[in-house]
C-alpha cells in the first residue's frame, strides 16, 4: 500500500499539470485569437500602428497561433504587415520569412514579402515573391469558389474582383515593364481585399439567408 500511494499520487499531479496546461493553452488561444481580430479591424480602418500592438500583443501569447477558417494566417504574418505597413521594412522582412518558414502556403505572407523587399530595392526577387504571392491567392480563392460552391462559396470573391486584379497585374510582371509604385499600390490593395474577405463572405452570406427567410 505504501508503495501504490506515490505512484497514483504522482499520476494525478502529472494528469493535474496536463490538464492545467490544456487550460492555460486554451486560454492563451482565444487570447490570442482576440488580439487578432480587434487587430484586423483596426487595420481595416487604416490605423496600422494600433493594429501592430494588438499583433504583437497576440505573439506574445503564442507566436505560432493560426487564426482564420478558411483564410488560415499565422500571427507573425499579421505582425509582419503591419509592420511593412508602418513603413518598418528591415522589421518586416525578417517577421514575413519567419512566418512562412511555419506555413509555406501563407500566399499573403508572401505576398507582403515580395512587396517588402521591392521596398528595399530587390526589385528582381521582390517581383518573383509577389507574382507566387498572387498566384497562391488566386488559386486559393479558384479552391474555395469550386469546393464550396453549393455552400459558402459563391460569397468568396463573387465579382472576381481580387482574381481579375491578380490576372492584369501577373500580365504586367510577365512583360517585364512594370511601373513599381502602380503595382506596390495595387498589391496593397489586393492583399487588404483579400484579408477582408472571409468577414465580407460571412456578411453576404448572413443577408441572402435573411433575404430568403423573408
Amino acid at each position: 500500500m505504501k508503495l501504490i500511494m506515490p505512484i497514483a499520487l504522482r499520476r494525478m499531479h502529472v494528469l493535474a499539470w496536463w490538464f492545467l496546461s490544456l487550460w492555460l493553452s486554451a486560454c492563451a488561444s482565444l487570447q490570442s485569437a482576440g488580439y487578432i481580430a480587434q487587430g484586423r479591424q483596426t487595420l481595416f480602418k487604416g490605423d496600422y500602428q494600433a493594429a501592430l500592438g494588438y499583433f504583437q500583443a497576440a505573439e506574445q501569447l503564442d507566436p505560432t497561433y493560426i487564426y482564420g477558417a478558411d483564410l488560415r494566417e499565422g500571427v507573425l504574418s499579421y505582425v509582419g504587415r503591419a509592420q511593412y505597413l508602418t513603413g518598418n521594412y528591415t522589421q518586416a522582412r525578417p517577421t514575413l520569412e519567419k512566418a512562412l518558414s511555419q506555413d509555406r502556403g501563407d500566399n499573403v505572407a508572401r505576398l507582403y514579402l515580395g512587396l517588402t523587399l521591392a521596398r528595399q530595392g530587390d526589385t528582381q526577387k521582390g517581383s518573383q515573391e509577389i507574382d507566387a504571392g498572387m498566384k497562391g491567392i488566386y488559386d486559393f480563392l479558384d479552391y474555395i469558389t469550386e469546393a464550396n460552391r453549393f455552400s459558402y462559396g459563391p460569397y468568396w470573391d463573387p465579382g472576381r474582383d481580387i482574381r481579375s486584379a491578380i490576372e492584369r497585374d501577373r500580365a504586367v510582371i510577365a512583360s517585364g515593364k512594370i511601373d513599381w509604385p502602380a503595382l506596390i499600390a495595387d498589391e496593397e490593395s489586393i492583399a487588404l481585399k483579400t484579408e477582408r474577405e472571409p468577414d465580407l463572405a460571412r456578411q453576404q452570406k448572413r443577408i441572402q439567408r435573411s433575404l430568403s427567410r423573408d
